[in-house]
């Protein structure tokens, strides 16, 4: 399952992140690294962008970066 998957307020942890090359570097400087619990806060009406929880602060994506890491939901 990716993140673009998940509804608001549904939790996970990422277990792969899909990006190569500079994005990754970038997504992991701010702390999307595997192992890390990620919230779904809220999804535009078109679903793009959406904002994440990660380490007690949001972050947007995009659609296609979401699609990119792969989590497992948490319960």
């Amino acid at each position: 399952m990716n993140l673009s998957m998940l509804k608001p307020g549904e939790k996970g942890r990422i277990t792969k992140i899909g990006a190569i090359g500079p994005l990754k570097r970038r997504l992991m400087d701010m702390g999307v690294l595997v192992g890390e619990e990620i919230k779904v806060e809220k999804i535009a009406p078109l679903g793009d962008p959406i904002e994440v929880t990660i380490k007690n602060y949001n972050l947007s994506f995009r659609k296609k970066e979401a699609e990119g890491i792969s989590v497992e939901v948490a319960k």
